[in-house]
């Protein structure tokens, strides 16, 4: 991702530019889902100013669409949420130099969606470091929900597993975390009904976003609640 090319374009007179159908051809191959109303949203948004014609048509520079690029590669290989992207860019249009959220550089954001490697049965047991008898337990427990393949996720998960175990915490003991977790999908569903209700792919995105945003405020509370219940131990 080139830092330099996602920053705030400044189009030359004599750069051709692009309508929105060229952008979307010219990105295809990478981002096959992006759509006319998706550009739009990101316009909207803030992330990416195309110039206007006077008939009001779009116009995007080669420095716009690598900005598009830039933003669609961190909503896909992070799942950022759009506030935390703009931010970013934010920062390079200022002239800063900011580690690329997500990346390890710096401060780092989770991701809420597992994105990355495909991984088969065996190899997600290996690089956790678990045995297959605590893989089927994950299982069992509905912490692991079985598949062909497997994320990265799945590995942290069971590496999780893996430690909880040591301390005579098994996946039995944590049956209840995938009812809480379904509470929570369904509290967020509930939430952005009204926005999936519409049905066009703008309001989807935004769904999208809303959904690892309000995702992240549970993560807040519950982490909250944890700490001040770990309080008691040292009082």
């Amino acid at each position: 991702m080139s830092a330099r090319a996602a920053r705030s374009p400044s189009a030359s007179s004599s750069e051709p530019l692009l309508s929105i159908g060229q952008v979307l051809a010219r990105l295809a191959n990478e981002f096959p889902e992006l759509t006319n109303s998706k550009l739009r949203f990101l316009e909207e948004q803030g992330l990416v100013r195309p110039s206007r014609t006077r008939s009001g048509y779009r116009k995007f520079s080669s420095a716009d669409v690598e900005r598009v690029r830039v933003v669609l590669s961190m909503q896909r290989d992070h799942y950022l949420p759009l506030k935390v992207i703009r931010t970013y860019l934010a920062d390079l249009d200022a002239g800063k130099d900011p580690a690329v959220p997500g990346s390890g550089a710096g401060e780092s954001v989770q991701s809420i969606i597992p994105v990355g490697r495909r991984l088969g049965r065996d190899d997600v047991i290996a690089e956790a470091g678990a045995t297959g008898h605590l893989f089927s337990d994950a299982v069992s427990a509905s912490l692991i929900v079985p598949a062909e393949s497997y994320t990265d996720d799945t590995v942290h998960v069971l590496r999780a597993l893996v430690e909880l175990q040591r301390s005579g915490i098994e996946p039995r003991h944590l049956r209840g975390f995938r009812a809480a977790a379904e509470r929570e999908l369904a509290l967020i569903e509930s939430a952005l009904m009204p926005i999936s209700k519409r049905g066009d792919a703008a309001s989807r995105a935004k769904a999208q976003e809303l959904s690892g945003e309000i995702a992240g405020h549970f993560e807040t509370v519950r982490g909250s609640l944890i700490r001040q219940a770990l309080g008691r131990f040292s009082n």
